[in-house]
């Protein structure tokens, strides 16, 4: 059940509401003069039911934290450099992997260059192969922090496993939980656990549904600073591409729900030379910002080197993205 208190409620009447209705259900959340009473009916409404404004107990969405009907306004994720799900368009930037504390540090500059306010880096690298790159580990993360801190940026760095929480925590800004691990439901309790934003990736085979439902589990372990992350998901043609863009899912996503929704034609496309041209398609279907990797050598690179744009073409890109981002504002006007 999802209660709408008016806007004039007395919030202390709002908490003894919450407080009696935990006395039989653990599962009741509130934003502002929303709440929601999970998995049972609201019991005893008075004296607050004279300050309802509406209350649905029939087709709630099994997320219902994530919900627009949870919460009807978009969520805003501020940080020292980035706000998240605003009016401007949000880039992350970085090489797939944390490669050494001077290339990390190149990189970094690129990316500010071109507009991002937030780095991205992996210290911790899930690999198809065991035998493949799996990151610089601490060290890394270490040397990711120091050049985010050197351009006055953000971090984004991926943590792969619910022991490497506390850890990551101490140098990231913003969790990104991979397309393996959208499921990985020990960790999406974590990382939920915490007061760190949390970038969720769209999984290889993923419905929406499946997205949002992987987002309320973080959201129910008392983390609602969430981002969700469009890569493409894998369909029957992979040839030309490393996956299938769906770009239809940013509308929908923001239709269903009220956290931020970013894209990656990186890892949607795996080619770089596709990369520019659905980041713009993607910018034009109103996505909150984009992540995309680069590299100076990305023949050379540790992982992922075929989809890393060249400092020059990522700068190209952005000028871009900027460009169809100001065409986006006016039809919004």
């Amino acid at each position: 059940m999802i209660i709408q208190f008016k806007p004039n409620t007395d919030s202390a009447l709002i908490d003894d509401f919450c407080a009696r209705q935990r006395t039989t259900n653990p599962n009741v959340y509130q934003i502002k003069h929303h709440v929601a009473v999970i998995g049972a009916k609201a019991i005893d409404f008075t004296p607050a039911e004279e300050e309802v404004i509406a209350a649905t107990t029939t087709d709630e969405p099994s997320y219902v934290l994530g919900s627009r009907l949870f919460q009807p306004k978009n969520t805003v994720i501020e940080l020292a450099h980035s706000t998240i799900g605003g009016a401007d368009f949000t880039v992350m930037a970085g090489p797939c992997s944390v490669e050494s504390a001077d290339h990390i540090m190149a990189m970094a500059k690129v990316a500010k260059e071109g507009g991002a306010t937030i780095l991205r880096g992996g210290a911790y690298k899930p690999r198809t192969s065991p035998y493949s790159f799996q990151g610089m580990g601490e060290a890394g993360l270490k040397a990711l922090r120091k050049a985010a801190d050197a351009y006055q940026m953000d971090v984004v760095t991926e943590v792969m496993d619910e022991t490497h929480v506390d850890l990551v925590a101490q140098y990231t800004d913003i969790f990104q939980i991979g397309a393996r691990n959208m499921q990985n439901f020990s960790l999406l309790k974590a990382v939920g656990k915490t007061n760190v934003p949390v970038a969720l990736k769209r999984g290889l085979a993923a419905t929406v549904d499946d997205l949002l439902n992987a987002a309320e589990y973080i959201a129910a372990n008392g983390n609602q600073q969430i981002m969700l992350l469009e890569r493409g998901i894998r369909t029957f043609d992979n040839h030309y591409t490393r996956n299938t863009f769906d770009l239809n899912a940013v509308p929908v996503l923001q239709k269903l729900t009220h956290y931020p929704v970013l894209i990656d034609p990186s890892h949607a496309t795996g080619e770089w030379d596709l990369v520019t041209p659905m980041a713009r398609a993607g910018v034009a279907t109103g996505a909150s910002g984009l992540q995309v990797e680069i590299h100076d050598h990305p023949e050379k690179a540790f992982s992922d080197g075929a989809q890393a744009l060249k400092p020059a073409t990522y700068l190209e890109m952005c000028h871009q993205v900027w460009a169809v981002d100001a065409i986006v504002k006016q039809w919004r006007h």
